[in-house]
């Protein structure tokens, strides 16, 4: 009798987990989806009701639109030079920071881990006046640098308070050996340390790549012409006034959403496979 009471409890417990797996993926799927089916719909269809779930003529002059008639693919490369260019010196100044707050004693080593996690609190609404006075008199408004140092502020603090957790997994054993073979604190790091942290470090270069990609408010204030306007501003341009373009806002939309999409999809299997067969247990 307890046996089949525990069968029916897993199998009630399963069905649960199951349930929630899929609310989830509803959840998070039905929005793209929607987004890719209003993309392919005609003008007519779109504002038609009751709405389509399925385009009754499907049409790709949204996505010709977007690409061959606005300047939409610009802003796009631009996302990407900014979310690459503001990964590559986050994830380095955050190993470099993690493991001197990691391996260095020396005075207000916590003060510092405090006020690494402070930085990362604050809002960014909170910081775009001061980042404006800052940049424009550094001569940097409306260019992909100040772009690039304007995200540094919140990808930095992400990256290294990420890093300070994962270096510390690491058994301090690694770097005295590394020690007495003759190795300085830079080999150590370069040589031992980042090999071990690259799944870690994998991880936090993706999502500091797709917290710069998204990013819409430093965009929209510290650029304002169409050379440095990244795709999350970009988008406001296809809103005029209260008239919204939807069919190719809703392609713009998709254009935006797929190179992300892409990397989380590839890089999904060699993450977690970095992070499970990882030298250090």
């Amino acid at each position: 009798m307890a046996m089949v009471t525990g069968r029916r409890n897993s199998a009630l417990r399963m069905l649960l987990v199951g349930a929630g797996i899929v609310l989830l993926l509803a959840w998070s799927l039905l929005p793209i989806y929607w987004i890719g089916v209003t993309s392919l719909k005609p003008e007519r269809e779109i504002y038609a009701l009751p709405p389509t779930l399925v385009p009754a003529a499907p049409t790709l002059a949204h996505y010709a639109t977007v690409l061959f008639k606005t300047r939409f693919p610009q802003f796009v490369r631009n996302s990407f030079i900014v979310a690459l260019l503001a990964t590559i010196a986050s994830v380095t100044i955050g190993t470099l920071a993690a493991y001197a707050l990691t391996r260095i004693r020396f005075a207000g080593r916590s003060l510092v881990a405090r006020g690494i996690v402070a930085a990362y609190l604050l809002p960014p609404a909170l910081l775009f006046i001061p980042l404006f006075i800052v940049l424009q008199r550094l001569g940097m408004i409306d260019s992909l640098a100040g772009l690039v140092l304007a995200y540094l502020t919140f990808t930095v603090p992400f990256s290294t308070w990420m890093l300070i957790g994962y270096i510390r997994t690491i058994p301090t054993e690694l770097d005295e050996a590394a020690c007495i073979d003759g190795a300085g604190r830079l080999q150590t790091l370069v040589r031992v340390l980042i090999p071990v942290a690259a799944p870690g470090i994998a991880i936090v270069a993706l999502f500091a790549f797709t917290q710069a990609w998204n990013e819409f408010l430093y965009a929209l204030i510290y650029v304002y012409s169409d050379a440095a306007r990244t795709l999350t501003s970009g988008l406001v341009g296809m809103m005029m006034g209260d008239v919204f373009i939807w069919g190719q806002l809703m392609a713009a939309s998709m254009v935006a959403v797929a190179p992300v999409l892409a990397i989380y999809v590839v890089a999904q299997r060699y993450l977690v496979e970095g992070l499970a067969s990882g030298s250090v247990k």
